[in-house]
């Protein structure tokens, strides 16, 4: 009798085990079903649940009138907009950071600046080493500008720091502002300078005048000459003059010109005389120097007719 118990118990014990086994294995598939638990689904959910950041329309006629920062913000705004009359004792040329960058880099889609705070600090190759704004607002200033940099307590960059931080309130810091995405081209055809020329005398005339010298900062700025920006300046690339050109010119046609057309006009304009940038040499020190920045000297090859374009866009 008691052996016969001991049995039926010990049966009872392994039925228990297999149902338990049986059980757990059930769970632990129905668990990793593929089906429901596909882990390049969730990847997905989670991903589209991340929106993209929104353009922040930012307007200075809402700025608060009690905002602690109100005067150096208004400053910093027309410094932006009209650099070249509020900083004219800075400005080499005859241009202003709207010349670039449309409406105090107000505007959505014309180089903007909205959110710009939460890019820097950044590491800039060209500098070879980590950014902050106002280190990247004086760099403007000796290329674009072709003038000299603010003193780094002056109320100038103090300002222009407290504008930057107001049109930056909202920005995420380290996401990307697709609003201020590059618009470099990025593999340009070799360029037709003769025929950049003749469509600069049809299309670009009336806003930049015949000899390049514009007829205002910012309703036709500078392209050339001794009043523009020089060849250390961002636009003196191949790459950025041309994508800048079809991304945003002609104003109201903006995205018309070819990639060709665009191509033969920055070449047009980047092989005219310009101010020539002295320290060519101590940019990228580590390294990967782009081939596509139009210096002195292939300006004068390109009027001696010696300029290689292979060389000059083989790798930017």
């Amino acid at each position: 009798m008691e052996f016969k118990t001991v049995v039926i118990s010990s049966l009872a014990i392994l039925l228990s085990i297999s149902i338990g086994l049986w059980v757990s294995s059930t769970f632990i598939a129905e668990k990793n079903s593929p089906e429901e638990h596909d882990d390049s689904k969730l990847v997905q959910s989670i991903s589209t649940e991340k929106e993209e950041q929104q353009f922040l329309n930012i307007s200075m006629e809402n700025i608060p009138v009690d905002h602690k920062m109100l005067d150096d913000i208004i400053y910093g705004f027309n410094l932006v907009n009209e650099t070249h009359i509020y900083a004219e004792d800075k400005v080499g040329a005859n241009l202003s950071c709207t010349s670039c960058h449309a409406g105090a880099g107000l505007t959505e889609n014309v180089a903007s600046l909205v959110g710009v705070m939460a890019d820097y600090p950044k590491y800039i190759a060209r500098a070879g080493d980590i950014v902050t704004i106002e280190e990247r607002i004086n760099g403007c200033m000796v290329r674009s500008m072709n003038g000299e940099k603010f003193e780094s307590n002056s109320e100038e960059l103090e300002a222009m720091v407290a504008y930057f931080k107001y049109i930056s309130e909202g920005a995420t810091i380290g996401e990307p502002r697709p609003w201020a995405k590059s618009v470099d081209m990025e593999q340009i055809p070799t360029p037709d300078v003769k025929n950049g020329e003749v469509l600069f005398n049809k299309s670009c005339i009336s806003c930049h005048a015949a000899d390049g010298s514009g007829i205002g900062a910012n309703t036709g700025p500078a392209l050339w000459g001794e009043t523009s920006f020089n060849d250390g300046a961002g636009l003196a690339r191949m790459s950025k003059m041309a994508g800048f050109i079809q991304a945003y010119m002609p104003i109201g046609q903006e995205l018309t010109l070819t990639d060709q057309e665009a191509s033969d006009l920055a070449a047009f304009i980047l092989t005219q005389d310009r101010p020539e940038w002295k320290n060519h040499d101590k940019d990228w020190p580590k390294g990967g120097k782009p081939s596509d920045i139009m210096t002195k000297e292939r300006r004068e090859q390109a009027k001696d007719g010696t300029i290689n374009w292979d060389e000059v866009l083989a790798d930017f």
